[in-house]
């Protein structure tokens, strides 16, 4: 009988699937060639169709009628999950909308595949939720029931920072002690852990892994911090209003800087009451700026002018974020000092993290022999630079940055449900 499972790595920003053939793993293409997809989808308006990736944003972008979401990730275990959201005018669930998605990544793997897959280790972060012990168990169980319902029979979860440090492992010569640095679209996850290729087949890891931490903070932020300290300021936000000299409000500022919350900014109360303050602002001419976003629901496109320009600053110290989308031949230079000043609170929180790592596994910085950098964050520059202070004796290992979770929930699958797996399947649990 084929011995037959993958790992799926459902991310904030992108997420892949690996798939294990009887003990060959390889990534699956989950959009034409790529083997990861973004994680993203747009309801057409005309029939409400689904459509996923690359083809949902640029669906979006061109301004086709229907509605866009990212970062559905970040909803699991909040009360988001059971509120639902609009979705062309009908109320919608956001377990419906991200079953969408997750049965979409299934239904290819199963055709690479040429069967239904029933086995599946999920990833997930060290924390879906800070500080909040019930939100995060009830996140997992939401993700479980969703991973049920497109089809899975068998089910495990294993944190995100473990099983990138599974797909590294396997290009080892020697024992190393790393510290795995998971920098996603909405958490950062660490873990200290003793790899070696001579590991690959114990089915028990447990000795191994010295501790795991994890915090709510990732790419998504940086993008909000960046367009709260540069392009914010040219819509108008901390303005001021009437003759009392009030500050504008900063809600509406803040809900456009972050991908979860912009759809819900599109409402008639909100839009009046912008431009019931225009007539008041001091400054007409950005604040107006906010106004156009608003009446032409162009937040989506002012967030992804944002990203971009995070991504472009990873190789430049200047950048130009086009936003003619709001006027013609607009746009601000952005300078990547800038962006390290507007990130720096939250890179160093990341930091105390991987540090507060270190201290539970009771394992001093020296003592890291290698660093696994995972995760599209990480090559935000002075993410990296820090890394490289916290670090610098150990190797630096970047491969497969975007894809090496997957990878390494397939590489756990393997011994979960492999054929020759001495390890007890436990359908529900987290292996720390």
């Amino acid at each position: 009988m084929t011995a037959l499972s993958c790992g799926i790595d459902f991310g904030t920003s992108n997420s892949s699937v690996a798939l294990n053939k009887d003990g060959h793993v390889s990534l699956v293409p989950v959009e034409q060639t790529h083997v990861t997809i973004p994680s993203a989808i747009f309801f057409r308006r005309v029939d409400n169709k689904p459509f996923y990736g690359r083809t949902a944003i640029h669906l979006f972008l061109d301004r086709q009628d229907g509605r866009f979401m990212r970062s559905l990730k970040r909803v699991l275990g909040t009360s988001l999950m059971k509120n639902g959201t609009v979705v062309n005018g009908a109320t919608m669930n956001f377990a419906t909308i991200i079953t969408s998605f997750l049965k979409d990544l299934k239904d290819k793997a199963d055709a690479v595949a040429g069967q239904e897959i029933e086995n599946v280790v999920m990833g997930r972060p060290v924390h879906f939720v800070d500080n909040d012990p019930e939100a995060d168990t009830r996140a997992q169980a939401e993700l479980k029931a969703i991973a049920q319902r497109i089809g899975f029979k068998n089910i495990d979860f294993q944190f995100e920072p473990i099983a990138a440090a599974f797909a590294h492992e396997v290009n080892l010569t020697g024992e190393k002690l790393a510290i795995v640095v998971d920098l996603g679209g909405g958490t950062s996850d660490f873990t200290v852990i003793r790899l070696s290729n001579q590991f690959i087949h114990k089915p028990d890891r447990t000795s191994d892994i010295l501790a795991n931490t994890g915090v709510r903070i990732g790419g998504n932020d940086f993008d909000k911090e960046l367009s709260l300290a540069a392009i914010m300021p040219e819509l108008g936000y901390r303005t001021t209003y009437g003759p009392k000299q009030l500050e504008v409000p900063l809600k509406p500022y803040h809900d456009l800087a972050e991908w979860s919350k912009v759809n819900f900014l599109y409402t008639p109360k909100t839009i009046m009451q912008t431009r019931q303050l225009l007539h008041q602002s001091h400054d007409k001419k950005r604040y107006g700026r906010l106004l156009h976003v608003l009446e032409h629901e162009t937040g989506h496109t002012l967030l992804a002018a944002a990203e971009g320009t995070k991504i472009a600053l990873t190789a430049q110290e200047e950048h130009d974020a086009p936003l003619d989308f709001i006027e013609s031949g607009f746009s601000i230079p952005v300078k990547r000092t800038l962006f390290d000043e507007a990130i720096h609170e939250e890179v160093q929180k990341i930091a105390a993290s991987a540090r507060q790592c270190l201290q539970e596994a009771g394992v001093k910085q020296h003592a890291i022999e290698l660093v696994i950098l995972t995760g599209g964050s990480t090559e935000v520059h002075s993410v990296k630079n820090e890394f490289k202070r916290l670090f610098p004796n150990a190797t630096i290992a970047e491969e497969n940055k975007l894809s090496s979770v997957g990878l390494g929930l397939a590489y756990d699958s393997q011994y979960k449900f492999g054929q020759h797996s001495t390890r007890p399947v436990e359908t529900n649990s987290v292996n720390v």
